[in-house]
């Protein structure tokens, strides 16, 4: 059960309203004055309170609204807020300074005051943009899990821990060795000669019929031009010359035994 919410005191409210009323009149008349003291055409002067007004007003909105996307948009506004009031007491107390002439306006306070409008836009713009970010939802069920935060996956290159019986029965401290990548070495035309001629015969076996272009390139995991070479060579006949066979030549031992038997 909630509590209920406090009475509103009205007398506060009257209070709050009163000092917000006198003091956008105040300040009003006092940027517009610093305005046209810089140079400003009076009939565009009073954009100058306005302006900074309406910053402050944003940039506080969204810091105690608590509306803001991420805590770095609330830090922003709170930053922009406090920034803004900063720049309106500066530029009252400016005016009324210029006004009892003790501060001339030289070159830097026009630049200042003309530059206001500009840095409020883009102050703003960003400040908007930091609003409308989110940040990063939780994780949910259905969201897949990195596999190398994985109990019991290990990667590639990731450590590895191996447990082994020891002498008397017991399990040994677990070693952890790095496994690393090996690089597999190139067959050569001999090997994948070899290789597709095995393929055929064990297909030869199986189907009844020579093997095909993609059944070779599948069994040897070879690309499609390399199977149609391999697939050309074992349609052709064997070559005796390739590979000579040297069959023993029995007539010498022969011959040797005749004359070990006739040999007095």
């Amino acid at each position: 059960m909630t509590d209920a919410a406090p009475d509103r005191d009205w007398w506060v409210v009257a209070g709050m309203a009163t000092a917000a009323v006198s003091a956008a009149v105040a300040s009003f008349a006092g940027l517009r004055g610093l305005a046209e003291a810089a140079g400003w055409p009076a009939r565009l002067a009073w954009l100058l309170p306005v302006t900074i007004d309406a910053y402050a007003i944003t940039s506080a909105r969204v810091w105690l609204a608590g509306s803001a996307g991420t805590p770095g948009a609330r830090q922003f506004a709170r930053a922009n807020a406090l920034g803004a009031i900063t720049a309106s007491i500066a530029g009252n107390a400016a005016y009324h300074a210029i006004g009892v002439r003790l501060l001339a306006v030289s070159w830097p306070i026009v630049v200042l005051v003309g530059a206001v409008p500009a840095a409020v836009l883009g102050l703003t713009a960003h400040l908007h943009a930091l609003r409308s970010r989110t940040g990063p939802g939780p994780s949910t069920p259905d969201s897949p899990e990195p596999a190398e935060s994985r109990t019991g996956d290990r990667t590639e290159a990731g450590p590895e821990s191996r447990t082994e019986a020891g002498p008397d029965g017991g399990p040994t401290p677990a070693r952890t060795r790095n496994r690393t990548p090996t690089s597999r070495r190139p067959r050569t035309e001999a090997e994948l000669l070899a290789a597709a001629r095995a393929a055929d015969d064990r297909h030869r076996a199986e189907h009844g019929r020579p093997i095909t272009r993609d059944a070779l390139r599948a069994a040897l995991r070879i690309s499609g031009s390399r199977a149609t070479e391999l697939r050309r060579a074992l349609a052709q006949p064997p070559d005796p010359d390739a590979h000579p066979v040297i069959e023993p030549d029995a007539t010498p031992a022969v011959a040797d035994r005749k004359e070990a038997v006739t040999r007095p």
